[in-house]
């Protein structure tokens, strides 16, 4: 996709999350720390699911969720 056809989307109000590579996005400046979650089996395999509808990886997924609930 071209980069006028993506601004026209996203100014047109359209869901542009598909073109997006979430696994890559980052807020400037901001430290990073690794935590470790553990998850039972049933909610990894939904996060899979999820991840994979949307295209990208699990830990952008769950990166994206929180960040969202955070607001």
């Amino acid at each position: 996709m071209k980069t006028s056809d993506f601004d026209r989307n996203f100014d047109e109000g359209e869901d542009i999350a598909e073109q997006v590579d979430w696994s890559k996005a980052r807020r400037p400046n901001e430290e990073l720390k690794r935590v470790n979650v553990d998850f039972p089996m049933w909610v990894v395999e939904g996060l899979d699911r999820q991840a994979r509808r949307l295209g990208v990886t699990r830990q952008a997924l769950i990166k994206l969720w929180i960040a969202e609930r955070l607001g």
